[in-house]
């Protein structure tokens, strides 16, 4: 059953158009992913259904019946309640049955008299129907639930009490999520909810939004969560909506054959509409009564004629690579025994672990264990309260920061980078901006306006020019959207320098690291694998030992054969990297041969010697290209 469908809903702000004749069905039960680059109009869609904002034009159904519920990824709470207390305000019908119950025990424990019957007998019945009203709403499970929803987002009873208007935004926002997840919605809108969450709390939510009974439409660019809970892909791209029957993984493989047949069929039509159009032209260069009527003829049914609009592309950074001015020594990184902790609270203690040059580690762990207090006590931002951090022979840090704060709010764009990196000419820095789709009179927009995402790609920009060769990237992917998130990835997968991250996106996790350190109280919990590895690890420890034990290497051993592993799959994707890019300029090339051999057809070429020759030499010249390229081709391969 439908319960929610948007038809030719158009949305525009001035002459920019953000929503054009959006058109989808949504069916009670659906979890849906709402897909896009960043600026594609997707919380504009969520405000319209919320009837937050206003559409131009379209019609918008949402079934009556159901009730609706949203999260947005900027919503804090402004309450002087605590936390606990703030979770009862759902429940307010219940803890009012409560205090009914409560005052009718009172009165049915006071002496029974014989002259009032009929008092007591009412007293018994609104009892026994409350005791049931009060039952049947989940009077003796809300407290519960409360509890469990609470600490599955990462609370602790300590913080039950803590007042939310002393919380920080993302911990507000958390509360928000708790709270919409308690009054459990027909039709749940979720903007970016894993946001702000430690990976226990998002795994917790994977969990509950997959049996969750009603509909759920969620905006996320955290693509390990949209695999675990969508069975349906919405993307929203140049303000049209491609809908697909599959969650991410499934949406790419779809995305991928429908580009392809859509461009195929354009271009065969644009070939076709170049045809007539030369048809027509050369039977009006006749000048003849019946040409020019044969020629307003084709006229007619060309302007007749439905036009295929080029497949939507995205935009995306182009030409992102991280450099290293120098190599380092192959000790980057000791740790020994090193603990901190801020007034009675500890972060962590006796930490020990050793990073080497080309070495990809990651460092997760709970909010608020000391994952970014780590960043800093290694950079010497912080000292620690016992132990030391050794930086090895010409490490050279780039350091990503979340929370941006090495932004001046005052500079523009431009000015940013140039300060920064005042050696380097007009030209390289807006071509380096071009790259992170900083174009034209963007450069002059001031930081103070820029989108969190938009923030975050200046520093990837700023920290790719600094050529560093120990990168310490905290959260790198917040805010970012998919595009932006795969750029970096394939940036970090060949950085010959070494990478120390904090991340709690998964994906990313998978395709950018090959050892995670968990950080506790109690110190650091070495995993030699990618995310996928550390899952498994924690599920069942004994998952690899037989394979380790039949190898019969120590530690030390396995790790250098990770890391000729490593070199040896870099080598592999530069490979397959160098041979797209000889498969793309070979067919590049084809396509001029053919263009130029059309042309030695035309009149005004094979009847002018000059022209042809030239012509004929330029394919002589294209095909000996050609060959060249071939010829490399197949000693790669």
């Amino acid at each position: 059953m439908v319960v929610l469908s948007c038809k030719n809903i158009h949305k525009s702000y001035g002459i920019k158009v953000v929503l054009e004749n959006v058109t989808f069905n949504i069916n009670e039960g659906d979890k849906i992913g709402l897909i896009g680059p960043n600026g594609a109009g997707k919380s504009t869609l969520f405000n319209i259904l919320t009837n937050k904002s206003s559409y131009d034009s379209g019609d918008l159904y949402i079934d009556k019946s159901k009730n609706l519920g949203y999260l947005t990824q900027h919503l804090s709470l402004n309450s002087s309640n605590t936390i606990y207390k703030e979770m009862y305000t759902v429940f307010k019908d219940l803890v009012n049955l409560e205090k009914k119950l409560g005052k009718l025990e009172t009165l049915m424990s006071e002496p029974y008299d014989s002259h009032n019957e009929e008092y007591h007998n009412k007293l018994i019945n609104d009892y026994t129907t409350f005791s049931e009203i009060y039952k049947n709403r989940g009077g003796y499970t809300y407290k519960a639930e409360i509890n469990k929803t609470l600490k599955g987002l990462g609370f602790s009873e300590e913080e039950y009490s803590t007042p939310i208007d002393v919380l920080s935004g993302g911990k507000k926002t958390r509360v928000a999520l708790c709270k919409l997840l308690l009054i459990k919605p027909d039709i749940l809108l979720l903007d970016e909810p894993t946001n702000h969450l430690d990976l226990d709390a998002i795994e917790w939510l994977e969990d509950y939004l997959k049996s969750y009974k009603g509909t759920v439409i969620s905006i996320s660019h955290d693509r390990y969560f949209l695999d675990a809970i969508t069975s349906s892909t919405i993307e929203l791209i140049n303000g049209h909506i491609n809908c697909y029957n599959g969650n991410y993984t499934k949406y790419l493989e779809l995305k991928k054959k429908n580009y392809e047949v859509q461009l195929k069929a354009y271009n065969i039509q644009q070939e076709e509409i170049k045809k007539q159009e030369e048809i027509i032209k050369k039977y009006r260069s006749f000048n003849r009564e019946k040409s020019i009527k044969a020629a307003e003829s084709r006229e007619k049914r060309l302007n007749k004629l439905k036009r295929i609009s080029p497949p939507d592309k995205d935009k995306k950074i182009k030409n992102v690579t991280f450099e290293t001015r120098l190599n380092s020594g192959n000790d980057v990184l000791q740790v020994e025994n090193l603990s901190k902790g801020f007034d009675s609270n500890t972060l962590f203690q006796n930490l020990n672990f050793k990073i080497e040059r080309g070495e990809k580690t990651a460092i997760i762990g709970e909010n608020g264990c000391g994952k970014t207090t780590l960043f800093k006590i290694i950079m010497g931002k912080i000292k620690p309260d016992t132990g030391k951090c050794l930086l090895g022979k010409n490490v050279k840090i780039g350091y990503y920061d979340q929370e941006q704060s090495d932004l001046d709010p005052e500079n523009t764009i431009l000015e940013e980078v140039w300060n920064k990196f005042p050696k380097l000419t007009d030209t390289e820095i807006r071509n380096s901006l071009a790259s992170f789709l900083f174009t034209g009179d963007t450069v002059f927009k001031k930081i103070s306006s820029l989108s969190g995402g938009e923030k975050c790609r200046i520093n990837l920009l700023k920290l790719i020019l600094s050529k560093s060769n120990f990168l310490l990237l905290d959260e790198p992917t917040n805010h970012l959207d998919i595009n932006s998130r795969e750029a970096l990835e394939n940036a970090l997968l060949n950085y010959s320098g070494t990478l120390l991250v904090i991340s709690h996106d998964r994906y990313f996790l998978n395709k950018s690291v090959n050892r995670i350190y968990e950080l506790s109280k109690d110190g650091m919990k070495e995993y030699l694998g990618n995310y996928s590895y550390y899952v498994e690890k924690k599920k069942n420890p004994s998952r690899f030992e037989n394979q380790e034990k039949i190898s019969g290497k120590t530690k030390t051993q396995m790790q250098h054969d990770r890391r000729k592993k490593r070199d040896l799959e870099k080598k592999q994707h530069e490979k397959k990297a160098e041979i797209e890019n000889i498969e793309q300029e070979i067919s590049t090339l084809e396509n001029s041969l053919t263009e130029l051999q059309k042309k030695l057809c035309l009149k005004e070429i094979y009847s002018n010697p000059k022209k042809s020759s030239e012509i004929n030499k330029k394919v002589s010249d294209t095909q000996h290209k050609i060959d060249g390229l071939y010829n490399k081709w197949e000693k790669m391969l």
